[in-house]
């Protein structure tokens, strides 16, 4: 008994692989699946870029801030 597939054999992409656009995509989803956790709001691009800025930004002010609570109470 044998099987014959009516199907070519699978091929690697060729043309626009590698892309702006697709590198935006994965760039956001990686960043909201791994660091970001970003809400289930649908954002401009803008206003995804901004999101991710302002978490990055909370992070910064909350190590100084942590940072300068231990420095006063070293002294």
């Amino acid at each position: 008994m044998t099987f014959e597939i009516g199907q070519d054999d699978p091929h690697n992409p060729t043309g626009n692989r590698f892309t702006g656009e697709r590198f935006e995509k994965a760039l956001n989803v990686t960043l909201n699946s791994v660091v970001f956790r970003s809400a289930d709001q649908e954002l401009t691009t803008a206003g995804a870029y901004i999101e991710m800025a302002s978490r990055l930004t909370e992070l910064i002010l909350l190590v100084l801030a942590v940072l300068a609570v231990r420095n006063r109470v070293k002294r």
